[in-house]
């Protein structure tokens, strides 16, 4: 009767393990799918279902990726950059307008424009919230300007995300002391961190040299 039990309990947490992953990934890809469906309102002139009588679900991601790239070839034409940037000058002169759009800007620069190994992002591990307990982060800058001068040692920009959901989190400033880098990618520590440490990426181990003169 234990061995039973024990098979069925294996067995169903292998079940689990299988099918939620999927369904989550299936409903997530179906909720994206039906968002730019209805947030792209195509007129009736050039719509599918005009011509052929059903709806071809998906096509809002392809107008909103269409339009996207439009936009970014536009962007990269020297005289709509000129015209862009008057209008972020305009956008940095409104006070509250200021603050988000140049938070988010800087965000986003960090992440996508970041070529240079000191603003990489970069998997580290430090002791957080306190001694003795570790957390995983991301380094995303260097500190800068106030917060590095009034400091003796170097200081790292550091986004520690929460669990199951990686979009939230928590921003430190910690020592270059304090920081231990990791050789894992940013997307296994997304993996470790959205599983709750149940997906650990891979670690191959570089044997001691005295145990390799031993064989």
């Amino acid at each position: 009767m234990k061995q039973v039990r024990h098979f069925l309990r294996n067995n169903l947490i292998a079940g689990i393990l299988i099918t939620v992953p999927l369904a989550g990934s299936f409903y997530l890809i179906t909720w994206i799918i039906h968002f730019f469906d209805g947030l792209v309102v195509l007129p009736e002139v050039i719509k599918p279902e005009t011509y052929l009588g059903f709806k071809i679900p998906g096509l809002g991601i392809v107008f909103a990726l269409a339009f996207l790239i439009v936009v970014g070839l536009l962007g990269r034409l020297y005289f709509i950059r000129f015209l862009l940037g008057g209008g972020e000058n305009f956008i940095q002169k409104i006070p509250v307008m200021r603050g988000i759009y140049g938070g988010i800007k800087q965000l986003l620069d960090t992440i996508f424009l970041s070529a240079s190994k000191e603003k990489k992002q970069k998997v580290v591990m430090l002791e957080y919230p306190r001694k003795g307990i570790y957390s995983i982060g991301f380094l995303t800058s260097v500190a800068q300007g106030e917060t590095q001068e009034k400091t003796k040692e170097r200081v790292y920009n550091i986004f520690i995300p929460t669990t199951p959901n990686p979009t939230s989190g928590f921003f430190l400033m910690a020592a270059e002391s304090e920081v231990t880098y990791l050789d894992m990618t940013v997307e296994d520590a997304f993996k470790l961190i959205m599983s709750g440490g149940i997906v650990a990426p891979p670690f191959k181990v570089v044997p001691d040299k005295s145990e390799l003169q031993k064989l």
